[in-house]
C-alpha cells in the first residue's frame, strides 16, 4: 500500500424521498458521469468499477454502468449495510494503492422506500439476530422499528450515564437543518430550531421525536480515485488525497457486554479512527471538517466522543458551547448530514466523499469550512462495518 491515492472527480444528484427520484440505474449513471467529468476523464480510461447498494438485485452496478459505457472492465458489487458506499471506496483506495489499478470509478446509489427499514427476506436468519437478542434484553421496545431500538437505545444509554438532556439530540438536528439549508443537493433544507425538533410526533417518549431520524432517501454520488503517476501521466487534479484509511467489524463486546452504544458500532468507530489518526500521523485536535455517520441524533453525539472529537461524557458540553459548527472547533456535517441531507444508503459514503473533497478544494460554496486542509469521514454499518477515512488536500 505505497501510491499515494487521488480523488481526482466526484460527482453527485440532489437526494430525493422515495417515490421522487429517478430508478436507481438512471440515479447511478448521472453520478458516474458527473464524477468522470469532474475528473477530465472518460468511462474508457476506468481501469476497474465498485458499484454500492444494499437494496437490489444482484449486478445492479452493472446495470447502472453499462449506461456510461461498456469497456469490459471489472465491476464489483458492494453491500455492507450502511457502510456500503465507504466499503467500496475502501477497496477502491486497495486497488489503487496496491498498483492493481490505476484509475478506478466508485459508485453507490440507493432506490428506498417509504417507511422504516426491514428485512426483505422473511424466510432465513437475519443478520441481526444477534442484535435484537442484545436489545430485547437491555432495553425491549418490540413495538419500536429496529433502527429505531438500536440509535434510541444507545443514545438513552449515553443519557443514563452521562446525564444527557434530550435537548443535546435536538440542538444536532437543528444543527444540522442549519447546514443543509447552504446545500443545494440536500433533501431537507427548511431550518428547524431545537424547539420544533422537541415537539416533533415523539417516537420514543423521552428518548426520540421524529425530527432526531435520518428520512429514507434515493440518491447517487461517485468518486474517481487515481495513482500519482495516472494523474501525472493524465494532468489530472490532484488537490485531494486520502491521507490515511482504515476499516472495522465487531468484535466479542458488542453483544457481551449489554451497552447499546457498543452494540451500534461506538467500538468499531474508535478503533477506526485510532488507526487512522496512527496512520496518518493526525490527531483529532487538527481536523478541520468532518463528515460523520448521523443516521440518528443520538448516534451523531456519541461518534464525537468515539473519533475523539471531544472527551467521552463531554458531547453535551461540546455542542452546548458550539464546538460542532462554524467558528467552534471542527465543523461536523457541513452538508447537513444524513438528519438532512438525506441517507440513501449505498450512496452515502460517496456523498460524504464529495463533500469533503470539496470543503478540501475551497469549492463548496456557502458552506465552506475556511481554510480546510484536513477532513475525516466516518461511515458506519451495523452488522456491522465502519470506515474512516482521512482526506488532506495538497
Amino acid at each position: 500500500m505505497s501510491r499515494k491515492v487521488f480523488v481526482t472527480g466526484v460527482g453527485m444528484i440532489p437526494f430525493a424521498k422515495p417515490g421522487a427520484s429517478a430508478p436507481y440505474h438512471e440515479m447511478g449513471e448521472q453520478a458516474a458521469r458527473a464524477a468522470l467529468a469532474d475528473a477530465g476523464l472518460a468511462y474508457n480510461d476506468v481501469e476497474q468499477a465498485y458499484a454500492g447498494y444494499v437494496y437490489g438485485d444482484s449486478t445492479c452496478g452493472q446495470k447502472a454502468l453499462y449506461r456510461v459505457g461498456m469497456s469490459g472492465i471489472p465491476i464489483v458489487n458492494v453491500n455492507n449495510n450502511c457502510s456500503t458506499g465507504s466499503t467500496a471506496l475502501y477497496l477502491a483506495r486497495q486497488a489503487v494503492a496496491g498498483g492493481a489499478a490505476g484509475c478506478v470509478l466508485v459508485l453507490g446509489f440507493e432506490q428506498m422506500s417509504p417507511g422504516a427499514l426491514g428485512s426483505v427476506f422473511t424466510d432465513r436468519p437475519t443478520p441481526f439476530d444477534d442484535f435484537d437478542a442484545v436489545t430485547d434484553r437491555v432495553v425491549g421496545k418490540p413495538e419500536i422499528p429496529l433502527a429505531l431500538r438500536y440509535f434510541g437505545g444507545a443514545g438513552l444509554a449515553h443519557m443514563n450515564k452521562y446525564g444527557t438532556p434530550l435537548a443535546a439530540f435536538a440542538r444536532i438536528r437543528a444543527k444540522a437543518s442549519r447546514h443543509a439549508a447552504n446545500n443545494p443537493l440536500a433533501l431537507f433544507r427548511k431550518e428547524v430550531s431545537e424547539q420544533d425538533v422537541l415537539e416533533s410526533p415523539v417516537i420514543w417518549p423521552g428518548v426520540m421525536t421524529r425530527l432526531m431520524a435520518c428520512p429514507p432517501t434515493c440518491g447517487a454520488a461517485a468518486a474517481v480515485l487515481v495513482s500519482e503517476e495516472f494523474a501525472a501521466r493524465r494532468g489530472l487534479n490532484t488537490d485531494v488525497h486520502i491521507a490515511a484509511q482504515a476499516m472495522t467489524t465487531d468484535r466479542p463486546g458488542t453483544f457481551d457486554t449489554g451497552d447499546m452504544m457498543r452494540l451500534v458500532g461506538y467500538d468499531m468507530s474508535r478503533e477506526a479512527a485510532r488507526k487512522v489518526f496512527e496512520e496518518a500521523g493526525i490527531g483529532p485536535d487538527e481536523l478541520d471538517v468532518v463528515e460523520l455517520h448521523d443516521c440518528f441524533a443520538h448516534n451523531e453525539l456519541i461518534t464525537y466522543e468515539a473519533l475523539g472529537l471531544c472527551p467521552e461524557g463531554g458531547a453535551d458540553k461540546f455542542i452546548s458551547e458550539g464546538d460542532n459548527t462554524y467558528g467552534g472547533k471542527v465543523v461536523t456535517n457541513p452538508s447537513g448530514g444524513l438528519l438532512s441531507k438525506g441517507h440513501p444508503l449505498g450512496a452515502t459514503g460517496l456523498a460524504q466523499c464529495f463533500e469533503l473533497t470539496h470543503q478540501l478544494r475551497g469549492t463548496a460554496g456557502a458552506r465552506q469550512v475556511e481554510g480546510a486542509r484536513v477532513a475525516l469521514q466516518h461511515n458506519l454499518g451495523l452488522g456491522g462495518a465502519c470506515v474512516v477515512t482521512m482526506y488532506r488536500s495538497a
